[in-house]
C-alpha cells in the first residue's frame, strides 16, 4: 500500500458538520476497498483569490490515507460527481506526516501575542 494526501475544498453555504460527513464518506470508501484513514484535519473556511464554481470561499479538508490506488481513484471518481466539492487533489508521499499539518501550526504561530521591540510600529517605524 502506498501513503496518500488529499485535501478537498467543499462549498461554503454547507455547514462545518456536513463537511466532515462528507470526509467521513470519502474515508469509509478507502476503508471498504482495504486502506486506512489515518488522519483528517479540518483547515476551516478559507477565501479564494479568484471565484471557482461561482464560489469566493471553501471549507478545507486534509486526510492521510494509506491505500491502493484503485481506492483513491474510487474516492476521487465520488469527489468529482459530488456537488458539494469545488476541487480536490491527491498526492502520493513518500511517508505520512505525524502531528498537526503545516497549516495548523501556522494557525498556532498566527495566534501568539508579539513581543514588543519586535518588527514595527502601527505606522511603519521599526520599532
Amino acid at each position: 500500500m502506498s501513503f496518500y494526501e488529499n485535501v478537498f475544498i467543499a462549498r461554503q453555504d454547507i455547514a462545518a458538520t456536513q463537511v466532515e460527513a462528507l470526509a467521513e464518506q470519502f474515508g469509509n470508501v478507502i476503508v471498504s476497498m482495504g486502506g486506512k484513514v489515518s488522519k483528517k484535519e479540518y483547515w476551516g473556511l478559507k477565501s479564494f483569490s479568484f471565484k471557482i464554481k461561482k464560489n469566493r470561499k471553501g471549507h478545507y479538508i486534509l486526510m492521510n490515507l494509506e491505500a491502493d490506488g484503485p481506492a483513491v481513484k474510487e474516492m476521487e471518481r465520488q469527489m468529482g460527481l459530488h456537488e458539494d466539492i469545488v476541487r480536490y487533489l491527491t498526492v502520493r508521499v513518500d511517508e505520512l506526516e505525524e502531528g498537526p499539518s503545516a497549516m495548523m501550526r501556522s494557525r498556532d504561530r498566527d495566534d501568539r501575542p508579539r513581543r514588543p521591540g519586535r518588527g514595527f510600529d502601527a505606522q511603519g517605524d521599526e520599532a
